[in-house]
Parts: C-alpha cells; structure tokens; sequence
C-alpha cells in the first residue's frame, strides 16, 4: 500500500505567522517565529529545547491551530518501543474473528487487514490526508534505543508493515520534539531536525503574556506580578516557574482581590500557583522582603 508524498508545509511569512501565533494566544519571539518559518518551509523537523514550563509543548498545540491541521502527541517515557508509537495489531480481535469462524464453519480470511490495525501516533501521522502536526514530547525520556528507531521515520517519513506494505506520509508531518534535557540527545538526531531553544521571556514580553492569558489585569499590577516571577526564578530553587505558573499566578491573585484581599497579600497567599515545592515555598518565605518588596 503506497500512497504519495506530498512537500513540506509551507508556512506563511514570519509577521503573518507571528500575527495568527499571537491571536491564539501565544506571543513568540523574532527567534522562534523564523525557527517556525524555516522548519515549515525546508520540512525539517524542529527540535525545542528548554527549561519545563517555558512553552515548548504549547507551541505545537498552537501551531496546529493555525495551521488547521490535527494534532497528533506522542508522549514519550522510559521503555516506550517501537510498537507503540508506530502500530500494533489488534490481537484479540483477531481471535475473536477467528473463533467466529469456526462457529460458523467458514474460511477465517485474512487476519492483517485495515480493520485489525491499530495506528499508534507516528502512522496516524503519516496517514493523515491533510497534513497534521506530529508532536514527540519529552524526547529525552524515550531510551537511546527509540531515540535510533525515530532517525529512520524522520528520514523518510514512511514505514513499512511485512503484512501489509509501505505507508508514505500522504502529507509531510510537521514534526516538533520537545526535550527538558534530562539526559544528552545524540547527535544524529540534531543534525535531522532544525534546532531552537527556548528560554524564560524578558519581563516585557511575560508581561504582555500574562496580560493576554488573565483579562483585566492592568500594566501596572502585571509588572509588580512579573518583577516578583524574575526575582523568585533568582532563588536556588529546585524548580523554577515557569510561564504556565505565571498565568496561574496572575489569575489567582486576581481572584483574591475581587475578594478583598490587598495586592501583597494575595500574591503572597496564593503563592503555590507559582512555586509546586515544600521546600521552595520555605526557601520563598526566607525571602518575602526581597521578592515583593515590602
């Protein structure tokens, strides 16, 4: 079963892009804009890299919107194989096709058709008529061993099942991988993908999102918000927040004045929107003078 491959996705020049990004929400910078741009146009798959919470699983999400295609996860972890991210065979509905056709005295027929196929991400992928966005997320928790298997998807988008035939992507995926660099990637797999890293905001792009994501808040309130986020990321914490845990922050600060509380106090109560730690919370309370400034 082939089918034909189509080109990369083209994408729309960088302000346009930048324009739909911003529309759904997500404000990219000049460097992950023309990262964007260029994977789409070369049909490369693009490799993000970055601390956790800094939107790199968000980018995918988004671009799939804006581009009107389907998004299609891969989440991966610590044994995923190939199997599971390509296809597996639906066994016990093959059996129970073929104890059917024992009670009914008939020929079993073939057992590895369509019907009996699982389509695990990777083949969803390359059989989606309109293209999709395939997102491999966390790449660094995946074994070294999957990490080998995926150069050859990547190569020639196309896979071939022994009972079947080989399947070729009707449209180029848009690939994007996600790593928070728990273990090395090799680098046979970076010189496959276009490579970008992703790093905190500056305090005035993270103002404008949070702006964007927590309606109503105003640019003072939003620079008190993000002057504290940047001295907390300035503590030796064991998990800096990231842009999530800022939006939370916002929202919940918000709802705590609605309700009565002062500015200070509701940031300082609803301070687990921000840090997730017992210890980083302690650490935070060392430090209240120095990050809200009181």
């Amino acid at each position: 079963m082939d089918s034909t491959s189509c080109g990369p996705a083209v994408l729309v020049d960088q302000d346009t892009l930048g324009r739909r990004l911003g529309a759904e929400g997500y404000l990219a910078d000049e460097g992950l804009l023309t990262a964007l741009h260029l994977a789409g146009t070369l049909g490369l798959p693009l490799l993000l890299e970055g601390e956790p919470g800094v939107g790199k699983t968000e980018v995918a999400n988004v671009l799939a919107r804006v581009l009107g295609r389907e998004l299609i996860r891969l989440q991966c972890y610590e044994g995923l194989d190939a199997s599971q991210a390509l296809y597996e065979w639906d066994y016990p509905k093959q059996l129970l096709s073929l104890r059917a056709a024992e009670v009914d005295r008939r020929g079993v027929g073939d057992l590895y058709r369509e019907e009996f196929l699982l389509q695990r991400p990777l083949l969803r992928s390359l059989r989606a008529a309109s293209g999709a966005v395939l997102l491999i997320d966390e790449i660094d928790r995946a074994d070294s061993e999957f990490e080998a298997f995926l150069l050859e998807f990547l190569g020639d988008f196309q896979i071939t099942i022994p009972e079947i035939g080989t399947i070729t992507a009707a449209s180029v995926p848009f690939v994007v991988l996600t790593s928070n660099r728990t273990r090395e990637l090799h680098d046979a797999l970076k010189r496959r993908c276009l490579y970008h890293w992703i790093p905190f905001p500056d305090a005035e792009r993270e103002r404008a999102i949070i702006r964007a994501q927590a309606p109503g808040l105003d640019e003072r309130s939003a620079a008190r918000l993000v002057a504290a986020v940047h001295r907390i990321r300035g503590l030796a914490l064991l998990k800096r927040p990231g842009i999530a845990e800022s939006v939370s922050w916002a929202r919940g600060v918000q709802t705590l004045t609605r309700e009565g509380s002062s500015w200070l106090e509701a940031m300082r109560r609803s301070a687990g929107l921000l840090v997730k730690h017992e210890e980083d919370l302690a650490l935070l309370g060392r430090h209240t003078g120095e990050v809200f400034g009181d």
